[in-house]
């Protein structure tokens, strides 16, 4: 069901709903529960039901001491619960102590056990709206090390957690470890592009204008997605490192090698899931400007910029860079909300759209797979998806 056809009739039947659904934020998650909530109150009232939210007042109040708890605030007996966590946002916090202390991933996912707990078993059933997996940069084990996030996934599951939804996971194959439970790893392809072709209508995705640059091996499934939609050309970086040094938790690059077709004079899409420091993505941004290529629009589902924004200022004032595009899936700070290059992509919507479908236990398969909004994006263009231009 493309989402150009979607109605809240689909999703709002009365008779199709297997419970009356609820909505819980935790800490630092509230920004994009309450657009998905304005979403479904709105399908909601099209087909005549009157709610005014279907958000669940909750907290997690923390004693001087450190100490925490999950309150619930109403009644959630019998209700079909989605609860949502940012384990990125590191702009809440709290005191310690006397000291102001941020909330680490630890600590959000702590929040979400505490406040599923509160619920004590009473709901009818437990999904996650977990857009940034925790744990999901320590997918694999090298050495003696932790696999933080496989155990994560199995302890929801072991309290009763019956569908996650994440976005872009950083190594989906990470749903191995709980190969029972209902698992959607989803692409925000459409959106970008969507968003990309709104700020800059005028770009040609003809091969001999436009390529797509994967920054590094792993991500390459994701940007040879968007060369073959495009039909335009697929080049890649691989990191060279150092091994016999580690730097903060990894080995350090010590060049990024490029193969693919010349870039001169054409326009370059990068796609990766993270922007974390940002160092790799402005290492190769310069690295595409010293082969000719002309301008650089660059993708990251979660933009942390977690080394801050003056690189990526000076980037652009060079002409290095031409845009950003990150998602509203994380926190984003007013900061990079101002910045010129970066372009904020809505992804609420979407999400109304998964829980509305699994809270009527309706397929998601077709919401998962962008391949005909994508291919009428471009058909408004006079483009054919994937056509050899």
């Amino acid at each position: 069901m493309p989402e150009q056809n979607l109605g809240p009739r689909d999703f709002f039947a009365r008779e199709d709903a297997i419970a009356d659904l609820g909505l819980i934020a935790c800490p630092g998650a509230e920004e994009l529960c309450k657009l998905v909530d304005g979403h479904l109150v709105r399908w909601a009232r099209e087909v005549g039901i009157k709610r005014s939210t279907f958000i669940i007042p909750s907290d997690c109040p923390r004693f001087q001491s450190g100490d925490a708890k999950g309150l619930v605030r109403e009644s959630a007996r019998g209700k079909d619960l989605f609860f949502f966590v940012d384990p990125g946002n590191y702009s809440v916090t709290y005191k310690l102590f006397g000291y102001e202390n941020r909330l680490s991933p630890d600590d959000h996912f702590q929040n979400l056990l505490r406040l599923i707990q509160a619920v004590a078993g009473r709901a009818h059933r437990i999904s996650v709206v977990m857009p940034s997996l925790y744990g999901g940069r320590q997918h694999r084990r090298v050495s003696r090390e932790s696999l933080d996030c496989a155990y994560a996934l199995q302890t929801l599951r072991q309290i009763g957690v019956k569908n996650i939804i994440t976005f872009d996971a950083h190594d989906p194959r990470v749903q191995n470890a709980v190969p029972l439970l209902s698992f959607d790893n989803v692409m925000p392809t459409y959106q970008v592009l969507k968003n990309l072709l709104k700020r800059f209508p005028a770009l040609d995705f003809n091969k001999e204008h436009f390529m797509v640059v994967s920054p590094d091996e792993g991500a390459m499934n994701r940007n040879m997605y968007y060369s073959s939609v495009l039909g335009c050309n697929l080049g890649m970086f691989y990191k060279r490192r150092d091994y016999s040094r580690v730097v903060n938790g990894r080995n350090p690059i010590v060049a990024h090698e490029y193969l693919g077709e010349s870039l001169e004079g054409k326009d370059v899409f990068i796609a990766d899931d993270i922007i974390a420091s940002g160092e790799s993505m402005l290492d190769i941004a310069h690295e595409l400007k010293k082969r000719g290529a002309n301008h650089i629009f660059t993708c990251a589902t979660f933009p942390l910029f977690t080394s801050g924004l003056a690189e990526f200022d000076r980037a652009y004032r060079e002409g290095a860079l031409t845009c950003v595009l990150g998602t509203n899936l994380t926190y984003r700070t007013p900061a990079l909300l101002e910045r010129p290059w970066y372009c904020d992509v809505d992804l609420s919507k979407y999400t109304a759209y998964f829980i509305a479908a699994i809270n009527h236990d309706k397929s998601v398969s077709s919401i998962i797979d962008p391949i005909s909004k994508i291919e009428a994006l471009l058909r408004q263009r006079g483009l054919r998806i994937g056509t050899k231009r």
